[in-house]
């Protein structure tokens, strides 16, 4: 599966990745259909000559019984970061389920000269630990 950002281009040099995922058992503070929590951990990096402001994110969910979720959004975690050559953007987020998941993503923004640009995050997987 691919996520399909829009009419964007990616920039060669601009990318995201998965640092750490971390599984978190959230007891009866989680919905009873959804008792599993994973914190994820990513960093966007600008390696290009370019000045990007990011707007945005995508992602779609497909959960093990085939069924998806796609979350999009202005922002990303409450913030429009603007990455110079060079720079880059972490945070964590979090994400509750109640079965075996795949996430793709994608965060959008515009370059400095206006363009409408995208960085793919590389698909990770969600799996429950064995009871």
């Amino acid at each position: 599966m691919v996520v399909s950002c829009g009419s964007s281009q990616e920039i060669p040099g601009l990318t995201a990745r998965l640092d750490k995922l971390v599984y978190h058992h959230g007891g009866v503070s989680l919905p009873e259909d959804k008792p599993h929590a994973f914190v994820y951990y990513i960093t966007i990096r600008n390696a290009s000559d370019s000045t990007v402001a990011l707007l945005g994110r995508k992602w779609v969910i497909e959960y093990e019984d085939g069924t998806r979720q796609v979350i999009e959004g202005d922002k990303i975690v409450g913030e429009t970061p603007r990455l110079g050559p060079g720079e880059e953007f972490s945070y964590n987020s979090h994400h509750v389920t109640g079965s075996n998941a795949r996430v793709h993503g994608c965060f959008h923004g515009v370059d400095d000269s206006g363009a409408k640009v995208h960085v793919l995050l590389p698909p990770f997987d969600l799996v429950l630990p064995a009871c």
